[in-house]
């Protein structure tokens, strides 16, 4: 592919300070604050705050945020994320309207829809994404919708479901390098997660696609090209690369922090491989940039292929 990647040496666990390049300002402009308000006053969730995402102030103030649906207690228990994990107590049907009207209110031009993991659900939460969709749809037109689903354990029709709602951008995170599925992403399984892009370009051709991986779990050069690639392969159109931050003692430790050169090379890759678009940098997460990310890809889909 004509792109070398000298800075990417093999991972090595560290208890080192986070680097400068990792610090970011503490959120706090108008935006943000009306935008957090509204969640609290309307009972919202959002994966901004939940997941603990250093973006948060910007994004906000870019009229991009993250709704988080189906409540706040994940079913599954990854070693990287921040989510608070057990038995959901609960499925709010009047969520997608509140959603629905959320946007409408602060006049989001691009929303991104994700959930915690639902696998209590028969259908994983699939028709609670549809409805929020469609109640976006009816009280915001003008905005942009992108999902950021689960698995849903494989259930073909349940992803149906969900393209059928009609979302802008389907997106679904890689997370990590097929290694390390077993420790990092409990209940997750890689070719799982090919299959469900596969199925995705079968429902819907002309469909944007997105996927992400978090880097310093312990993941090999190699085997990040080669996660990559498998990406290109089953045709996702835009990738996210950003550095993983242990969200606490308890989660799995950082194996190394990539410099901010290492993450432009990465970018520089995944163009070569022919992604439409790459973000990447240390604090780029899947909605970082979103509304910017699938600029031209909505009508005009990367056809497949790459190095």
């Amino acid at each position: 592919m004509g792109v070398s990647l000298p800075l990417l040496d093999s991972p090595r666990p560290t208890d080192s300070p986070k680097p400068p390049w990792l610090k970011v300002r503490a959120p706090g402009g108008p935006r943000y604050l009306r935008l957090k308000n509204l969640m609290r006053s309307s009972n919202l969730h959002s994966v901004c705050e939940e997941a603990r995402c250093p973006n948060i102030g910007e994004c906000w103030e870019d009229l991009t945020a993250t709704f988080m649906i189906l409540g706040d207690v994940c079913t599954r228990n990854c070693g990287y994320c921040a989510v608070k994990h057990g038995r959901p107590a609960w499925e709010d049907r009047e969520e997608p309207l509140r959603v629905g009207r959320a946007v409408a209110e602060l006049g989001l031009e691009h929303v991104v829809v994700t959930s915690v993991n639902r696998d209590d659900l028969a259908d994983g939460g699939a028709a609670h994404f549809a409805a929020t969709v469609r109640a976006i749809r009816r009280e915001a037109p003008g905005c942009r919708v992108e999902l950021l689903i689960p698995d849903f354990q494989g259930d073909a029709g349940a992803l149906e479901t969900v393209i059928e709602s009609r979302p802008d951008v389907l997106n679904h995170n890689t997370e990590t390098v097929p290694r390390l599925y077993r420790v990092a992403r409990h209940g997750g399984r890689y070719e799982r997660t090919l299959d469900l892009f596969r199925r995705a370009r079968r429902m819907a051709p002309s469909l944007a696609t997105k996927s992400g991986i978090i880097l310093g779990l312990g993941e090999a050069r190699d085997e990040l090209l080669a996660t990559m690639r498998d990406l290109r392969g089953v045709d996702v159109n835009v990738l996210t690369l950003g550095q993983y931050l242990r969200p606490s003692a308890a989660h799995l430790p950082v194996a190394r922090y990539y410099r901010p050169e290492e993450f432009a090379e990465l970018a520089e890759a995944g163009r070569a491989m022919g992604f439409g678009h790459v973000e990447a940098g240390p604090l780029v997460r899947s909605s970082y940039h979103a509304k910017r990310q699938i600029q031209g890809l909505v009508t005009e889909v990367v056809a497949p292929g790459g190095a």
